[in-house]
């Protein structure tokens, strides 16, 4: 009876890692799928920044030259 229980222990404790195991990887799912979202704005913000310093750029040198002034 005792090699019995020592099964059903072994089962329940499978079991309960089958379930770990299954929320695991939804979770990791979960967070893989924020890290592509992140990714996405990140390069999107990136181009944004780049497009923004080159507006800057040309109009700095639309600015007169102190020098000259």
């Amino acid at each position: 009876m005792a090699t019995a229980s020592q099964v059903d222990q072994i089962a329940e404790r499978v079991e309960r890692l089958l379930v770990r195991y299954e929320e695991l990887q939804r979770t990791n799912a979960l967070l893989a799928q924020q890290v592509e979202a992140l990714t996405q704005e990140r390069d999107s913000l990136k181009s944004r920044l780049s497009a923004a310093r080159t507006r800057v750029d040309a109009l700095l040198e639309r600015l007169p030259d102190l020098k000259s002034v």
